[in-house]
């Protein structure tokens, strides 16, 4: 989908009208008492936090950022995370300091930050940042010791990442991109996902490759790009290796020392 998505905030049930206000004040946006028909997605408050729901024939079920879910547990619990720590060698004496530049709902952030990386995530769409803010805002602020430690090494820059300072891009490891294009077969879960972000984002691939372009070219000692596993490269651009994972595949290109900028 392109353009801008037609979108309203509303309270559901056991919802915070106040935090409801608050995201409509933040984005702009209106807010209904219940969801029109001449809209295609809704901001929803309701007893779980806020969710986007896509409204319209066949629309999927509603979408959350949040970080205590079931899933992630899971995922650490099973070793899922190899792949994608190693891409961005993180796990090392010293902190890894990732940019993940395509912040999306953060879960893939939320995996590099605990397994131990400073991780500042950039997203230049309003509403996934808006989503993002009171996603890690309650994660540190909750009782469950695991989510604020890891809460705590997540840093959201409501930005296109190509906007970050000079210096805060030096002091970076590595950036990680995940164009996050639709994939035929995903698990439901993630098609929820797809289908949301792709009526509030336009990119295409080429625009993709232009991110990757601009990301190859700062002072990190490596980019890490997340692609379909058997997706070509994107731009042709051909990485040093890849690492694959359940579905999806790293493809990993370390940039020559001489490109890097000192930090001493």
């Amino acid at each position: 989908m392109t353009g801008t998505p037609r979108l309203a905030v509303a309270v559901g049930d056991g919802g915070d009208p106040a935090l409801a206000r608050r995201l409509a004040a933040t984005l702009a946006l209106p807010l209904l008492p219940e969801p029109g028909d001449d809209l295609d997605l809704l901001l929803l408050v309701d007893a779980a936090g806020p969710a986007l729901r896509p409204l319209g024939p066949g629309a999927s079920g509603p979408v959350r950022c949040r970080f205590d879910d079931g899933a992630l547990r899971h995922r650490r619990r099973g070793g899922h995370n190899e792949a994608i720590g190693r891409a961005l060698a993180v796990g090392g004496a010293s902190p890894a300091r990732v940019i993940d530049g395509t912040g999306g709902f953060a879960r893939d952030a939320f995996v590099l930050a605990d397994l131990g990386a400073e991780d500042t995530v950039c997203e230049r769409q309003p509403v996934l940042a808006a989503l993002l803010a009171e996603a890690i805002a309650s994660a540190a602020g909750g009782d469950d010791p695991w989510l604020r430690e890891v809460a705590g090494r997540l840093r959201l820059v409501a930005a296109d990442v190509r906007t970050l300072p000079v210096e805060t891009l030096a002091a970076a490891d590595a950036i990680y991109l995940d164009p996050m294009f639709p994939v035929a077969g995903k698990r439901a879960a993630s098609g929820k996902a797809m289908t949301v972000l792709q009526h509030l984002l336009d990119d295409d691939e080429a625009a993709a490759a232009a991110l990757v372009d601009w990301a190859l070219a700062q002072p990190v000692r490596r980019v890490v790009v997340k692609r379909p596993r058997r997706a070509p490269p994107l731009g042709g651009r051909r990485p040093s290796h890849s690492l694959p994972g359940r579905a999806v595949r790293f493809d990993v290109y370390p940039k020559p020392e001489q490109l890097i900028t000192s930090r001493e």
